[in-house]
């Protein structure tokens, strides 16, 4: 398959501005290309993914790609699929926002060799205009109608839109042009909610180097879908909030149980949307979740796939250890207190300043059981698990031998109520 039939079927192409012409263009070079991710945050987040490892699929393709950070236009806000105004950050945010976001696109794009990807910020450019500039040699080539006839404008006239939102759309087509011009960059990708932008880009690419009415400058635009479940709800959301690709944020593990938990409905276009798995290899999966689903085996593949990708194989191998030992019966004796900590997040915690503690006054103290005579009853009936062993032992005290890595003890009372102990 050529590039753009792998995309096809992965379902990444959701819009192209020429797909003959970019076609032709990509069988004929090594083509540059550029995709703006903006520092809203401190990290990106698995959304962004998709478009990361579609720049990544260009690159493997023998393409030139320019992750670009949005130093500029991540002071301005882009109002695309924002309902309200965004809140703007400092600059001092923003620079900080910038440097992280840098850090993690180097970790997922090759930057050396002949195709090597270049890391651009377009505060560079956009930075040191002054407005007599940017109204002179940029603004004067848009239109307010065409600019108000942009989905991303529209759907906000009603609820209100300011000029510096407004104005969004202007600053990130100069962007394309700049690149176009300066590094001979012809192809933009991003979302779907982009299109509009990237669209505007191509016309001021047109207007500014004086092509006429109607014809096209050779510089494409490409939208890939923005990624939802089979429930219609957005991909990458929990109750806890984003996923994230910053370990600090989503740990290892709860990045590969959110992947491993993929509905039935969605598994097969992940696999194809996330991964770099061949046409062969996804339609065995697919004949395996067909005949045997309980196995879970292409939820397995995605899990590890993109954990691989996204953290490391150690990190994965962490990520298993912990699901082995929380749901698969494996000794949570063997785990680090990295590892504990990674996995046991969420439960509910205590901390102990003793360094022996009678098992009865632990309970009551934790609130693992309401009562001492509960928690005797509780030990009696075997419904007390130490760090997996079951204890039934009354007079039982907290020792050395019961701290994973000298730090944690895990208390489970019944088959799934997790308590962490501190020390």
């Amino acid at each position: 398959m050529t590039l753009l039939e792998d995309l096809q079927f992965r379902g990444l192409v959701n819009q192209v501005t020429d797909e003959e012409g970019l076609e032709q263009l990509l069988s004929k070079e090594s083509v540059k290309l550029y995709c703006g991710f903006d520092p809203t945050g401190d990290s990106l987040h698995i959304g962004h993914l998709l478009t990361i490892l579609t720049l990544r699929r260009f690159q493997l393709a023998g393409h030139k790609p320019f992750p670009l950070v949005g130093g500029a236009t991540g002071l301005i806000g882009d109002p695309s699929g924002k309902k309200a105004e965004r809140t703007l950050n400092e600059q001092s945010v923003v620079e900080g926002y910038s440097n992280k976001i840098k850090s993690q696109l180097m970790r997922f794009l090759d930057f050396d060799g002949e195709n090597g990807a270049t890391l651009v910020n377009n505060y560079d450019w956009i930075g040191s205009m002054t407005v007599i500039d940017f109204l002179r040699d940029v603004g004067k080539y848009f239109g307010l109608n065409y600019m108000l006839a942009k989905e991303s404008v529209e759907s906000r006239i009603s609820s209100g839109i300011s000029f510096t939102e407004f104005s969004y759309q202007i600053l990130q087509s100069y962007d394309f042009y700049r690149l176009n011009k300066e590094e001979g960059v012809k192809v933009q990708i991003g979302g779907s909610d982009q299109w509009g932008n990237i669209t505007a880009g191509l016309e001021l690419i047109r207007r500014m180097t004086g092509a006429e009415e109607g014809d096209r400058p050779e510089a494409f635009g490409f939208t890939i879908p923005l990624v939802t479940k089979a429930d219609g709800s957005k991909f990458g959301k929990t109750e806890g909030g984003a996923i994230w690709l910053d370990a600090e944020k989503t740990s290892p593990y709860e990045f590969y149980q959110f992947l491993l938990n993929t509905d039935d409905q969605d598994v097969i276009k992940f696999l194809k949307y996330f991964t770099f798995l061949s046409k062969e290899e996804i339609d065995e999966l697919e004949a395996e979740l067909r005949e045997r689903p309980h196995e879970r085996l292409p939820h397995r593949r995605l899990a590890e796939e993109l954990t691989r990708f996204v953290h490391s194989e150690e990190a994965l191998n962490q990520a298993k250890r912990i699901s082995e030992a929380l749901f698969g019966g494996g000794d949570l004796k063997q785990l680090s207190g990295e590892e504990v900590l990674q996995g046991f997040k969420d439960v509910p915690s205590y901390s102990v300043q003793e360094e022996e503690k009678g098992l009865i006054d632990l309970l009551v103290e934790a609130g693992i059981s309401p009562s001492k005579r509960q928690a005797r009853e509780d030990i009696k009936n075997g419904a007390i698990y130490i760090n997996g062993d079951r204890c039934q032992e009354m007079t039982k005290s907290m020792d050395e031998e019961d701290k994973i890595g000298g730090q944690f003890t895990i208390i489970r009372r019944g088959k799934k109520k997790f308590y962490l102990i501190k020390y």
